[in-house]
C-alpha cells in the first residue's frame, strides 16, 4: 500500500491554497504592497573576521526578517516557483506558514518532499532554480528569497523536529510488507540521503553503507562549516535514524560487499549514490610537484579530518601565495578556505571571465569580500618547481572568448604569446571530478557510460541491473545537491512502485 507521506500538502483543505487561513493571508495586503516591500538582506560575519574562523558566514535570518520576506509572497495560483524546485517542494504553502509564524507546519510542508531542508537552505543555488522563476522578475524585481526562507524554517523548526517527524511517521508511514521490505543505500551523499528518506517514508528497512568514517559524504568533506557547519547536517541525519535509517560506515560497496553479497543479504533493492570522487588534472607539466593537489584531497584533508585544527595530526599543505584553478563552487570553497588556512596571497585562475562562471553569485561575491583575487581569462599551461621539487611558478596563458561551445559558454582561445610567470608555492586544482570507478568496474552486466557513468532510465533512474537504481553524481558526473536528492526521490518513487507490484503478485 502506498504511503501518502510525500502526497503535495496543497491538495488538502487545511493546508492548501484555499484553506481559510491562507485566503485571510491573500486579502490581507493587496499586490501592490507586497510588491512594495524590498527583498531581505542575509546578515553576515564582516569579511576581515571570518577569515580568520569557520564560523558560517551567513547568520540567518531574524524571525521579523524571516516574516516579512514571506509577506512579499503573492501566493500564485500557479506557482512556477514550484516547477524550478527539482523536488518539487510547495514553496508557497511553507512561505505562507512562516508568514502566519507557523514554522513547525513550515518545516512539515517543506519535509513532504525534501530529506535535508536546513542544508539546501544553504548551499542550492536558488538564484538558478526556483527563485529564477518567482514572478517578481516580470515586474523587474528581485524575487522572493525563497532559500533563505528555507533555512529559516529548518533551522526554527529543528527544536520541534522530533516531535514533528513522530507526529508525521505515526500517521503517514505505512509498511509495504508486515516484516518491511529491505532496501541497501551505497553512498551517503544527497543523493543516498534523499534516496534513504524517502524509502523509510514509504515503510522499507532502509540501510545505508559509507566507504568513509563519517555519514554525509560530499556534504561532509567537500563543503566547508562555513557554508554548511557539520552541526547542520548530524541534525538531518538524525532525523534520518528518527525515521528508522541505518547507517555503516568505513564498508566500500565492491570491496568490503559486492552486488552478489547484498542480495544474498536479502536487499531486493540497491540504490548506489556513489558520487564522483576521483579528481580531474589538466595533463600539463609540473602537476606532479610537491604543493600541487587536487581540490577533493585538499577540502577533505581540512573539512573531513581536521587538518589545522587542535587535536588533529592530519597534515596539509599551507602556502604563502595560493592558486586555485577553476570557476565553480568547490573552487570557490577552496580558495575561501586557503585564505582561512593562511595564505597571504590567494588567486583564482579562470580560463573564462567572471560571467561564464557556474559558481554561484553569492559565493564569488564572498570571495571578493575576504581579499581574494580574481584572474579570469587565464589559464595554466606549467607548473615549474625548485631543486627541492616544490612548486614555486606558475606559467598562466592569457585568453580571449570566442564563439559560444555545447554548454552556450563563449569558448576561450590562447591570445597568442601573451604568457606570463606567477610565483606560487600551493596550487589547488579544481576543473572537474569523474565519477567513482569501484562499483560501474566491480558490478558485472551493469552498463556504464563512455564517462565511467552508471547509465539509468532518465525517468526511473533504473540501472541495466533491475534491482539496482542509480543517481547523482554517479550518474550526472557532476552536479548539484539539490539535483542529486531530486534523482534520489525520483529513484524511490520508481522503486516503491515496482517493489509493491512485485509483493502483490
Amino acid at each position: 500500500m502506498k504511503s501518502n507521506y510525500f502526497d503535495t500538502a496543497a491538495g488538502t483543505a487545511a493546508t492548501g491554497r484555499e484553506a481559510e487561513w491562507r485566503k485571510a493571508l491573500r486579502d490581507g495586503m493587496s499586490a501592490k504592497e507586497r510588491t512594495a516591500i524590498p527583498r531581505v538582506k542575509m546578515p553576515e560575519l564582516p569579511a576581515d573576521y571570518r577569515v580568520t574562523c569557520n564560523e558560517e558566514v551567513n547568520c540567518g535570518l531574524s524571525e521579523e526578517q524571516a516574516v516579512l520576506e514571506a509577506t512579499r509572497c503573492m501566493d500564485c495560483p500557479d506557482p512556477q516557483c514550484v516547477n524550478g524546485c527539482p523536488v518539487g517542494i510547495d514553496i508557497p504553502g511553507f512561505i505562507k506558514n512562516i508568514q502566519r509564524r507557523h514554522y513547525g507546519e513550515a518545516l512539515r510542508v517543506i519535509n513532504l518532499t525534501s530529506a535535508l531542508p536546513a542544508v539546501c537552505g544553504r548551499v542550492c543555488p536558488q538564484e538558478k532554480q526556483c527563485e529564477s522563476r518567482c514572478i517578481y522578475h516580470k515586474m523587474r524585481k528581485h524575487p522572493v528569497a525563497i532559500g533563505y526562507l528555507e533555512r529559516y524554517a529548518a533551522d526554527s523548526g529543528a527544536q520541534l523536529r522530533e516531535a514533528e517527524t513522530q507526529d508525521t511517521d505515526s500517521q503517514a508511514i505505512q509498511t509495504v510488507t508486515e516484516g518491511g521490505v529491505k532496501v541497501a543505500v551505497v553512498g551517503s551523499g544527497p543523493a543516498g540521503l534523499s534516496f534513504a528518506g524517502s524509502m523509510a517514508a514509504y515503510g522499507y528497512d532502509v540501510t545505508v553503507y559509507e566507504a568513509l568514517h563519517e555519514i554525509g559524504g560530499v556534504l561532509k568533506y567537500g563543503i566547508p562549516e562555513f557554508r554548511l557547519p557539520n552541526r547542520v547536517v548530524d541534525l538531518e541525519i538524525e532525523s534520518l535514524r528518527r525515521r528508522g535509517v541505518k547507517f555503516v560506515t568505513d564498508c566500500v560497496v565492491g570491496k568490503t560487499l559486492s552486488y552478489d553479497d547484498l542480495l544474498e543479504m536479502g536487499y531486493e533493492g540497491i540504490f548506489v549514490g556513489s558520487g564522483a570522487g576521483l579528481p580531474r588534472f589538466m595533463g600539463i607539466p609540473g602537476e606532479n610537484l610537491i604543493g600541487v593537489m587536487s581540490s577533493n584531497e585538499y577540502l577533505t584533508r581540512v573539512n573531513l579530518m581536521g587538518a589545522g585544527q587542535p587535536g588533529h595530526d592530519t597534515p596539509v599543505a599551507r602556502g604563502r601565495v595560493a592558486a586555485i584553478i577553476g570557476g565553480g563552487n568547490t573552487a570557490m570553497d577552496s580558495v575561501r578556505t586557503a585564505r582561512r588556512m593562511g595564505a597571504e596571497k590567494v588567486m583564482l585562475v579562470y580560463r573564462r571571465g567572471e560571467e561564464e562562471m557556474p559558481a554561484r553569485i553569492e559565493e564569488i561575491k564572498h570571495a571578493k569580500e575576504e581579499g581574494v583575487e580574481f584572474m579570469t581569462l587565464c589559464n595554466p599551461i606549467e607548473y615549474i618547481g625548485d631543486e627541492g621539487g616544490h612548486v614555486r611558478m606558475m606559467r598562466v596563458q592569457r585568453m580571449a572568448l570566442g564563439e559560444p561551445d555545447e554548454s552556450g559558454r563563449r569558448s576561450p582561445v590562447p591570445v597568442e604569446g601573451a604568457i606570463d610567470e606567477i610565483p606560487v608555492d600551493m596550487v589547488i586544482v579544481s576543473v572537474g571530478v569523474s565519477p567513482n570507478p569501484l562499483i560501474p568496474h566491480s558490478f558485472e552486466g551493469l552498463e556504464v557510460s563512455r564517462r565511467g557513468t552508471i547509465v539509468v532510465d532518465d525517468a526511473t533512474m533504473q540501472s541495466s541491473l533491475a534491482p539496482l537504481y542509480a543517481g547523482g553524481d554517479i550518474v550526472r558526473g557532476g552536479a548539484t545537491v539539490i539535483l542529486a536528492m531530486g534523482d534520489g526521490r525520483r529513484a524511490a518513487e520508481s522503486m516503491h512502485r515496482n517493489l509493491t507490484e512485485k509483493c502483490a503478485k
